[in-house]
């Protein structure tokens, strides 16, 4: 499963974007925050370095990354950067046979545990996006330090970690993007990654919805299961709707970047669609378990606090809205 959509040249396993699909939704399904760290080690780090980096980049980390003795971690949010990713004012200055970088990178999934960091920073803030490179980083280099950061609303299973570099050296050799394409590269990469977002969207959803049938089968109220009650049957049909609807919307993006087919579009309205219907129907399985659902530990009071983050991470769902609105304008259609 760590080697989808890598050669096996590489020591991956292949295979396609819907099936990467499937398997985010399903780890979603029984854990979140599992699924977190999946798609940050497969879907941003490994596929940076598979999609854009030399081969001897490719043969050095693949094997490791994707056999799972090695955790990968994707740097690119900052403080001051977050939607405006081209905003960063971490640096790379250019150094005999290398760079040394400076800056913090913070809320970085997987930082803790990650040997392989692909680190983004600039060579001029004042560049904006023409100023961007990708780096690989051992997460071990000297003047690295690495702040965990504790609190999370939900997703808690998984590590979130400040990034601190202070003159950091990284060898020429560790270059994957420089600034004429670094930036493109980078938008790339996560146009690709929030398809996995849209399919971990439909498993929270999934989840949600598992427990809200289960319990509304066994709980009891004035002398029947809650299940018989038409209220809570119109409740369940929408829930399986729109669960539905999200997981066709995930696949259909997945199936037009598997066809090598446009698919930017289709993927921030999976994810826009996908995150909102994890939220709204987390929502309403709280609400259909009542008081119960209110407590932890029931799943669904953790479902709840986990599903939120989907429309945060990896593209705001505002951010999502405009992707799609210039997608359509620039096309002139649907």
């Amino acid at each position: 499963l760590l080697g989808l959509e890598i050669s096996p040249k590489y020591g991956g396993s292949g295979g396609t974007a819907r099936q990467q699909s499937i398997v985010v939704e399903q780890l979603a399904r029984a854990c979140a925050a599992t699924s977190t760290i999946y798609i940050a080690h497969l879907s941003l780090c490994c596929r940076f370095i598979s999609m854009y980096g030399s081969e001897n980049q490719k043969r050095e980390l693949l094997p490791g990354l994707v056999s799972g003795s090695k955790v990968g971690a994707f740097a690119l949010t900052e403080s001051v950067s977050g939607s405006d990713a081209a905003g960063m004012i971490t640096t790379l200055k250019h150094q005999k046979d290398g760079f040394i970088i400076n800056g913090s990178k913070t809320y970085i999934t997987n930082a803790v545990e990650a040997s392989t960091i692909v680190v983004m920073a600039t060579i001029d803030p004042k560049l904006r996006s023409k100023g961007v490179n990708a780096l690989i980083v051992d997460s071990k280099s000297p003047g690295i330090t690495i702040n965990p950061i504790h609190g999370k609303m939900g997703i808690r299973a998984s590590s979130i970690a400040e990034i601190v570099f202070e003159n950091v050296f990284v060898p020429k050799k560790n270059l994957i993007s420089d600034e004429s394409n670094g930036f493109k590269n980078t938008m790339n990469v996560l146009n690709a990654s929030r398809i996995s977002i849209a399919a971990q969207c439909v498993g929270i959803a999934q989840s949600a919805y598992d427990a809200a049938l289960d319990y509304s089968q066994n709980r009891m109220a004035f002398g029947q299961n809650l299940s018989e009650f038409q209220g809570i049957q119109w409740k369940l049909a929408d829930m399986a709707t729109e669960i539905e609807a999200a997981r066709l919307l995930t696949l259909q993006a997945a199936t037009l970047r598997d066809s090598k087919k446009p698919f930017i579009k289709e993927a921030s309205m999976a994810k826009l669609y996908g995150s909102r219907v994890a939220v709204e129907l987390a929502d309403k399985a709280v609400q259909l378990h009542g008081g119960v659902g209110y407590l932890s530990p029931s799943p669904v009071e953790r479902i709840y606090r986990d599903a939120k983050v989907t429309e945060i991470y990896e593209g705001t769902s505002e951010i999502q809205r405009l992707i799609i609105a210039r997608q359509i304008l620039d096309s002139g259609n649907i």
